[in-house]
Order: structure tokens, then C-alpha cells, then sequence
């Protein structure tokens, strides 16, 4: 039997602590076996420290470039953040500004090397290159994460092309929405797959959660895990262990439910059946 490789992923790990706690607690219950650590996190500390102790755990990391903090102060990259250190919101602003700006440009490249330095400093292992938002299918973040990654000897990426028609299968909403991000992310992927490939990168064939964002459910899991057409897949989750009464927006929710998702002996069972490899990162390079 062919067996697809699967990895799960946490993102935002370093985001908060009951984030934090949720990956771990996914990886410990045999169905989450990667994450992405989010360096200017404010529970970055506290995911370093259970990562260490998690040594099984493949981290990566998560580079942020909207709607977060960043390394440096704002007087080393004033295109970048506001006073308090913080980038732009929108992620179409901010991307504007770094593919036309030179001093954005170059400011950016300086952040993105202390946001691989600050990772380095951890002393983990560096399992693969991913952004918040999918940002670094950005041209020029792309770049950067590419010279990065060979300077730190890691060429392994994620590549966000999720399977639109599979998603509509399951359930038909959105489309034209879905259908416009489809064909800007499928030819952006298309894009990057071409240069990691010519660079010597690893990367999953397909990788869902971008169709689903903030309303993944057990179900539709289930429905990518019986449908697989790719070798080598990954599937990506925000899950949060929040305290009964404790979620109170309608992300927090979904970060719950999330955690739910990962915890689930169906999907559990499922991940170990006969078809599925279930692997990170350095297993997806080591069969590659």
C-alpha cells in the first residue's frame, strides 16, 4: 500500500500560553506532530521551555510580518511597525509597502534575520519556514526566507496551495471568494514550488487549512484524510486550551473547537491507519 505522508501543524505557537498548552497537549495525544513558533510571541518563552521538554516535537518557525510584533525596536525599521513595535493589520498594506518600497525592503530583511537569529538562540532545531497569514508567498519575503533558510541550513517550507475543489465538495460556500484565493495563492505556489525546487527545498505537495481557516471541524478532517491525492500533505490548526466560559470571541471559539479536533480518538485512529504516514517536516525531507 502507498502510504501518504501527513504532517499536522500548530501555528502561532509563542502566541499565548493557552495556545502553548494546546499544541503540546495535541502532540501528547498522537495527532499533532509539528508546530511553528512564533518568536515575537508573548508566550515565547513559555513555548521554548515546552518545547524542550517536548523533545519529539518538530518546531518551526513562524515569520511575522502583519499583525504582530517584531524583533527589532521601531527605530531600526520605522517603515515597518508603529512606535510600540507592532506591524500593520491589513496584510494587502503591508504588502504593498514591502514590494514597493526600497527602505521597506531593506528594513525587512534586517527583521526577518533577527527573527531567524532569535530562533537560533533557542538552540532547537530548526524543522521548517512558515508564515502568519501565509505571508512569505510574498516575493520579497519569499526571498528573504530562502537565503535565510540556506544561511541556517534549512531547506524545508511550507508551500500554502490548498485544494479548492475538495473544500467545495464538502460543503459549497464562498466560491466566488474562494475561487479568487485559489487562483492568487495557485499561482503564487506554483511560483515558489518552481524556486525550492531549483534551491534544493522540501515541501508538502498540498497543505490544507487555508479554505477552512477559522472553521475547521472534525468532519471536514476526516473528509481530506479519506480523499488524500497528494504524496505528501500537511494540515494546519490554531487551537487554544481556554478554560470553560473562557472564549469569548468567535475566534477563541474556534481555537477550542480546534483543540477538540486534535484531541479526538476518531481522528487519532484515523492518523494511524495503514494509509497514512503521519510525519513532520525532517521525516517529510528524509523520504524525499
Amino acid at each position: 500500500m502507498n502510504k501518504a505522508q501527513v504532517i499536522v501543524n500548530g501555528d502561532d505557537f509563542g502566541k499565548s500560553p493557552e495556545l502553548n498548552e494546546a499544541i503540546i497537549r495535541s502532540f501528547r495525544a498522537g495527532t499533532l506532530t509539528s508546530c511553528s513558533l512564533m518568536v515575537t510571541g508573548d508566550a515565547f518563552d513559555h513555548a521554548v521551555h515546552l518545547a524542550r521538554e517536548n523533545s519529539g516535537l518538530a518546531v518551526g518557525i513562524h515569520l511575522v510580518t502583519v499583525q504582530g510584533k517584531a524583533v527589532l525596536p521601531h527605530a531600526d525599521i520605522p517603515n515597518l511597525v508603529d512606535r510600540g513595535g507592532h506591524f500593520p493589520h491589513s496584510a494587502v498594506a503591508a504588502g504593498l509597502k514591502y514590494y514597493f518600497s526600497k527602505a521597506a525592503r531593506e528594513q525587512l530583511t534586517r527583521e526577518l534575520t533577527a527573527q531567524f537569529q532569535r530562533f537560533h538562540a533557542t538552540g532547537l532545531k530548526l524543522s521548517h519556514v512558515d508564515s502568519h497569514l501565509h505571508m512569505h508567498v510574498h516575493p520579497v519575503i519569499f526571498a528573504a526566507a530562502i537565503e535565510l533558510g540556506e544561511c541556517c541550513g534549512v531547506r524545508r517550507m511550507r508551500v500554502p496551495q490548498d485544494d479548492f475543489r475538495l473544500a467545495v465538495r464538502f460543503q459549497k460556500r464562498n466560491l466566488l471568494g474562494g475561487a479568487i484565493t485559489a487562483l492568487i495563492f495557485g499561482l503564487l505556489s506554483r511560483r515558489m514550488k518552481r524556486q525550492l525546487l531549483d534551491r534544493g527545498f522540501s515541501f508538502a505537495e498540498q497543505v490544507y487549512g487555508h479554505f477552512y481557516s477559522s472553521r475547521m471541524t472534525l468532519e471536514y478532517v476526516l473528509f481530506v484524510l479519506d480523499r488524500l491525492s497528494a504524496r505528501t500533505n500537511e494540515i494546519y490548526f490554531h487551537p487554544a486550551a481556554l478554560e470553560d466560559g473562557a472564549a469569548v470571541s468567535l475566534e477563541q471559539q474556534q481555537s477550542a473547537r480546534e483543540l477538540g479536533i486534535l484531541t479526538n480518538g476518531d481522528l487519532r485512529k484515523r492518523l494511524h491507519e495503514p494509509d497514512i504516514n503521519l510525519t513532520d517536516y525532517f521525516g517529510l525531507a528524509a523520504k524525499e
